[in-house]
């Protein structure tokens, strides 16, 4: 499964495991090893934390302490030298419900960026939060949508857009006879969009300054009607690190959300790289093949979209993240009956509890789950076995969440068409 955003799914799914963990007492143990460090080195130090915990009062907790270690040590004996990019270990004794159900579960992790700190920690629940700052977005845009009378600024990272300020001016519009000069309503017009494009600037710089002391604002993008969005930039009312970042200013119809999409979609060749941009142009492309009068090279539902997997005949499989689901087998006992079938996480233990009242079609015999396989690794795995391209979209954009309503959350678009 070498697709990358397969592996981005799976260090999100280890992640949001890991999180949910939760020891008896402080013993449960992470290790990060950094990319270059000697196992042996790290080996040694454990075997000293050995001895140290013999200083635990609590017997239980030293002795699951002890044996987290020693379930790791095992583990580095496997490990080749040198490390590319390090590794990171958790182990410990997980309770699986009441007194005496703990078992110890041991996770090893190749990280996507180099680990860059040595760090061994033991407590009640496993230390995830560099895991987290992995999985952060690199790259964040900026958007500012300003016009007189309102303006927006928004952050685009990865797959999400996030509004984070709403401006509205106030600035006057037409008035009616007041006894006051042409020239005189004309300055205090201006002095009021002067003194709005003041009150976008602080807000920008406020939001967008930190993000830029970080490296991580990899732009601006400016966008509105008129000429007010280039007054705004040219005119002092940005930082200057900041105005240094604009990439372009677009004319656009509106100014709030549906003007972040405009913005979005005018700006799509120079933000190709960016998630947000991949996964709208490849539900583009399934949309297009769906509206052709013989349906294209579109394919959903799982009976459809398995059929065309089988023959190798996907080139793109689409999923969304909130699928929620795991591919079964469940077998016979007694003979060699096997059955597939995709069912809710949540329906899993319900789908145990009905099996013992059922038999074997076949001899009935006794039916049991032999395995369980989150969804999307047993696509990914079918997708490599057809040479097929796996792109696995977030449901926070509106592509998504369209792709789970409408779909289910799984379509394709197929290489040709089979009657």
């Amino acid at each position: 499964m070498s697709n990358s955003s397969t592996e981005t799914y799976l260090f999100k799914k280890a992640l949001k495991e890991l999180k949910d963990k939760k020891g008896k007492g402080t013993e449960l143990i992470s290790l990060y090893i950094p990319k270059g460090k000697r196992i042996s080195d790290v080996s040694q130090h454990l075997r000293e934390e050995i001895s140290q915990s013999a200083n635990i009062k609590s017997k239980t907790t030293k002795k699951n302490v002890q044996s987290a270690i020693e379930v790791i040590l095992q583990r580095l004996k496997l490990l080749k030298e040198p490390l590319e990019k390090g590794v990171i270990i958790f182990a410990g004794m997980i309770p699986r419900g009441g007194p005496g159900t703990e078992k110890m579960e041991t996770y090893v992790l190749e990280p996507p960026e180099p680990v860059k700190t040595y760090i061994y920690r033991c407590d009640s629940q496993f230390y995830t939060e560099p895991l987290e700052d992995f999985m952060a977005d690199k790259d964040i845009y900026g958007v500012i949508l300003v016009d007189r009378n309102e303006a927006t600024i928004g952050i685009v990272k990865g797959n999400s857009i996030s509004i984070v300020k709403r401006l509205t001016s106030g600035v006057p519009g037409k008035f009616k006879a007041g006894g006051q000069s042409a020239r005189r309503l004309e300055r205090l017009i201006d002095d009021a969009a002067h003194h709005f494009m003041v009150r976008i600037g602080e807000y920008s710089n406020e939001i967008f300054l930190p993000l830029l002391e970080e490296k991580k604002l990899s732009g601006l993008l400016l966008g509105g009607p008129g000429n007010t969005k280039n007054e705004f930039a040219e005119k002092g009312y940005l930082h200057h690190q900041l105005k240094q970042k604009i990439i372009e200013t677009f004319d656009l119809c509106y100014t709030e959300e549906s003007g972040v999409r405009e913005l979005l979609d005018k700006a799509s060749t120079l933000l190709r790289d960016l998630d947000l941009m991949k996964e709208k142009e490849v539900v583009q492309r399934f949309f297009k093949e769906l509206v052709k009068e013989d349906g294209g090279l579109a394919v959903y539902g799982e009976k459809e979209v398995m059929k065309y997997l089988e023959m190798g005949a996907v080139d793109t499989l689409i999923i969304t993240e909130g699928i929620n689901t795991s591919r079964i087998t469940i077998k016979c006992n007694n003979c060699e009956y096997v059955e597939e079938k995709t069912v809710k996480n949540e329906d899993i233990l319900k789908l145990e509890e009905i099996l013992k009242t059922k038999t074997c079609p076949r001899c009935e015999g006794a039916l049991y789950i032999d395995s369980e396989e989150d969804i999307i690794e047993f696509y990914a795995r079918l997708c490599d076995e057809s040479n097929s391209t796996l792109k696995i979209i977030s449901t926070d954009t509106e592509e998504g969440h369209q792709i789970l309503k409408a779909f289910k959350g799984v379509c394709a678009i197929v290489r040709y068409r089979v009657d």
